[in-house]
């Protein structure tokens, strides 16, 4: 039997999403699949691997069919379910050309429980499936249709198989509502990875602890017979249209049987669509050809934008359906709202489209000047600057945390002193497996803040979320074993935190209202803004352009002679105002210079086929990674090493940007000091 061409419950998802994609799928040598490369350190991020063994060892003597054929897997389950009574992990069930390997599936005698196992957060006390108007929440359709899908190909079957069978569905997810019992349920999953493949390898432990009586389990069982029914009766959402479930799996089924790619249908969901390509890869991009199908647009016009790329723009799907889909085409839908001095969404949305207005670019960028001078005059010296590193992950390493509960393992800490000599003064990493490092990190941040009271700059809420997450942990545990400086720890959180008295700027904040500039499609990511200042700065060349960040000076070298030395931790002799070679005007992006640095470092060093950007992170995402990695898999003490030291060079990357821009809004508005050295006795 060819099972190769058969609609699994991935594809069905990926159809749900935009069912064009089955043509693009599973054609590695013409199209790539971003999402597919992405998937396995997502899985390991979240810790989704670690749920679905958890999940198994409610049900200790549950049956693996572990062959990765799928007509084999498919015969031994079939001999399997010939058994009165059986629990099976990834069975095959196949109808027609509608295949599933479901997650957990229990038999007693002619009643069966299909179990899907998610590591989507869910709360028992406060469940969220159904939204006050009745539909099913967004969050949680996805997972429904899928546990849909699967319940009808299984019903579908048990009509041979075993008539008569009664088939109830289940999701089983991480219940926010429950506190961890005991300390390191991380270390009992562990991942091992060969061949592109992972395989988490559990502990005899991690069984005992599910089966524990008086521990109420960390996952929830939770009945969605009657969600799955309001699909099978409804529908499937997809794009802008609804249609009952089997009459969709089966239209599906068939084109993808033979390879028929179905119309597409481009909206805003094509923004996110896995199908595209750089032009290194050398592969064919589906999203061309879907736009190209339906509107006959050449790659050329492509590539100069769509409405998809309009920031933070509602109308997407409307302008679409009317036909305006480049972004020149975009002027007339987007309703100007005046929000002068600052930089209105509007304003912003209107900038992208048009180009900024020619009497107000100041050589490729826009700034409410007397909005940045003001609020500059409300900083004290000196300023510091602070970016975390955290990670939520769905079984928690710790006694007494929830699901999904954050863990801040990581900061970084830049000074700009009044006289603008800049050093990097502090860090914190704790990556130890079972190791608690909330409360430490507080400490380790309150040593470096409280020196003084200068302004303290963030990138985006994150920071703030995080210390009220702190806090509200330590508030927790006062009556429950606190540390000894609990108090403390919370009084100097809270002067960090909105309302404090020395609460945190937010300088992304500050870039919606008062800063665009050409090329960063609206956004305020630091990742954009930070180019896009460098573009323009004379400041920032003459500072970063010499190899002058963490200069070391050789025997007899003076490495201030001609530029000022900025302190590092974690580079040397480094510049990072480095000319492209495709125009010597334009610098090369730092996140980008990070990644070859990284790279250069791992050196030989580098383990046999692992991917550079693992090691070479550039990015929060790939940094929350590779501290799931330090907890969850078993890695050697020079990976280990490696995997920390990338850690310490993003982390500093991120706080320097922010001193970077900073200088360079300073320069554009008249504010910058005078640049001197900055000594380790001014700290």
């Amino acid at each position: 039997m060819n099972t190769s061409r058969l609609l699994t419950k991935s594809r069905f998802k990926l159809a749900a999403e935009c069912p064009t994609k089955l043509f693009y799928t599973g054609k590695p040598q013409l199209y790539r699949n971003l999402k597919q490369e992405d998937s396995f350190l997502a899985m390991l991020a979240d810790g989704g691997y670690q749920v679905g063994e958890l999940a198994k060892c409610f049900y200790p003597t549950g049956v693996e069919i572990s062959s990765p054929n799928n007509a084999e897997a498919e015969a031994q389950t079939l001999e399997w379910l010939k058994q009165d009574k059986v629990v099976l992990f990834e069975p095959a069930i196949r109808f027609e050309n509608l295949f599933v390997r479901a997650d957990i599936l229990v038999k007693d005698g002619n009643h069966f429980q299909l179990i899907e196992v998610k590591a989507k957060s869910y709360n028992s006390s406060d469940p969220k499936i159904v939204g006050a108007k009745g539909d099913l929440t967004s969050d949680m359709r996805p997972y429904i249709e899928d546990v849909a899908f699967q319940a009808h190909v299984l019903r579908s079957a048990l009509q041979t198989l075993c008539p008569g069978a009664q088939v109830k569905s289940y999701l089983m997810m991480p219940d926010k509502s429950v506190k961890a019992a005991v300390s390191g349920l991380n270390q009992l999953f562990k991942i091992e990875r060969a061949n592109g493949r992972a395989k988490v390898t559990a502990s005899p432990l991690a069984t005992q602890f599910a089966s524990t009586p008086g521990l109420q389990p960390l996952l929830a069982l939770v009945p969605v017979d009657e969600y799955v029914d309001k699909v099978m009766q409804d529908g499937v959402h997809y794009m802008s249209f609804t249609a009952p479930l089997p009459q969709l799996a089966t239209e599906w089924a068939e084109a993808y049987k033979h390879d028929r790619k179905i119309d597409p249908m481009p909206g805003k969901h094509c923004g996110k669509c896995e199908f595209k390509t750089r032009p290194q890869d050398g592969l064919l991009s589906g999203f061309e050809e879907c736009w190209q199908q339906k509107y006959g647009l050449t790659p050329s016009q492509l590539a100069e934008g769509t409405v998809l790329d309009i920031y933070n723009f509602r109308r997407k799907d409307q302008l679409i359906s009317d036909g305006t889909v480049l972004l020149s085409q975009a002027s007339r839908a987007i309703e100007i709202v005046d929000a002068r001095p600052e930089l209105s969404l509007s304003e912003r949305q209107w900038m992208q489209v048009n180009g900024i207005p020619p009497e107000e670019d100041r050589g490729g960028f826009w700034m409410a000047d007397e909005v940045m001078r003001q609020e500059m005059r409300t900083w004290q010296y000196p300023y510091h600057f602070i970016d975390f590193e955290t990670s939520t992950v769905a079984i928690p390493f710790h006694k007494g945390m929830r699901p999904y509960e954050p863990v801040a393992f990581q900061f970084s800490h830049h000074v700009m002193q009044a006289d603008g000599s800049v050093a990097h003064v502090g860090e914190f990493l704790m990556t130890d497996p079972v190791v608690f490092p909330n409360f430490e990190f507080a400490r380790a941040l309150r040593a470096e803040l409280e020196g003084d009271g200068g302004t303290v700059f963030m990138w985006s809420p994150h920071e703030n979320t995080i210390l009220n997450k702190v806090a509200g942990q330590l508030e927790g545990c006062l009556e429950l074993g606190a540390p000894d400086d609990a108090l403390g720890l919370i009084e100097f959180v809270r002067t960090l935190t909105t309302g404090g008295s020395r609460a945190m700027v937010d300088l992304c904040a500050l870039s919606k209202r008062a800063y665009f500039a050409d090329g960063i499609k609206g956004s305020s990511s630091i990742k954009k803004v930070l180019p896009s200042v460098m573009k323009w700065s004379g400041v920032l060349k003459s500072l970063y352009s010499g190899e002058v960040y963490g200069a070391v000076a050789a025997e007899g070298q003076d490495v201030v002679a001609k530029q000022v030395a900025i302190p590092s931790k974690n580079f040397k002799n480094f510049a990072w105002w480095v000319p492209s070679a495709s125009d010597p005007s334009v610098p090369l992006e730092p996140y980008d210079l990070l990644r070859l640095e990284g790279e250069d470092l791992l050196g030989e060093g580098l383990m046999a086929g692992e991917d550079p950007d693992v090691l070479a992170i550039t990015e929060g995402g790939a940094a929350a990674t590779a501290y799931a990695r330090l907890q969850f898999e078993d890695v050697d003490e020079v990976e280990r090493r490696m995997i920390r030291e990338a850690l310490l060079r993003y982390c500093e990357l991120d706080t320097l940007a922010m001193v970077m821009i900073v200088q360079g809004w300073q320069e554009a508005v008249g504010e910058m000091g005078s640049v001197k050295q900055l000594g380790s006795d001014q700290h």
